[in-house]
């Protein structure tokens, strides 16, 4: 996050004595690329990109439109104020990258974990293994995370089936800070999916990118360290 903060005093140093260049992006996101044999990369081609998309035109961000890769144990996480998760089966992380995970998100980083469905009970281990003293606790309703730019005023939208059970938001929560979302039984990514790749409907398609909007403000204007 150091990193992130150095960089923009930097660009704007540069912007001052250049008005006339365009504007360069000032962030950008990370899909974590993990061990285990799940797939990773389950939403690779148009999740993250719709969803930057839909936050620069709507919450009038500024962040590279190209999602970056990075892997667990890599320093290259601190660079990504917001790393995102997800796949459908087993997860692992060594020791060496749950203490990488571990560091980035004291630091400030922000972890974001969709449930596309298997992923459930393979990620929960894992998250033990980088904060064995947190436990997951769903988020209430009345949680900002749910009410930022747009209300979700009985939380998680219902983007896909599964097991036909209700949406549930869980956070980890370390000295007070939200630093791990994870959506269960919601399927957020799916929903950023460009239409033809699930034919979901345009309003689940248009809640999933509100309510990941909303995760993307909050990470932004409110996830901050003490």
């Amino acid at each position: 996050m150091k990193r992130v903060l150095i960089f923009s005093a930097i660009l704007f140093l540069i912007l001052a004595f250049k008005p006339a260049q365009p504007v360069p992006s000032a962030y950008q996101i990370a899909l974590l690329k993990y061990n285990g044999g799940g797939d990773w990369y389950a939403n690779l081609e148009t999740s993250l990109a719709n969803l930057i998309k839909f936050c620069n035109e709507q919450l009038k961000t500024n962040i590279n439109p190209e999602q970056a890769i990075v892997e667990a144990g890599s320093s290259d996480i601190f660079n990504y104020p917001l790393v995102h998760v997800t796949g459908h089966g087993n997860i692992i992380f060594s020791n060496q990258e749950a203490e990488n995970l571990r560091a980035y998100l004291l630091a400030g980083g922000f972890l974001h974990i969709s449930d596309n469905y298997g992923l459930d009970k393979f990620i929960r281990p894992q998250l033990k293994k980088i904060f064995p003293e947190l436990d997951l606790v769903e988020l209430p309703f009345n949680h900002p995370i749910y009410h930022q730019k747009f209300e979700f005023k009985n939380g998680l939208p219902k983007i896909h089936e599964h097991d036909n059970a209700s949406p549930k938001g869980f956070g980890l929560i370390y000295k007070g800070r939200l630093i791990c979302f994870y959506d269960f039984e919601c399927d957020l990514g799916d929903g950023w999916e460009s239409a033809e790749v699930h034919n979901d409907s345009e309003e689940a398609r248009t809640k999933a990118l509100q309510m990941g909007a909303n995760i993307i403000a909050y990470v932004f204007t409110e996830n901050k360290t003490n």
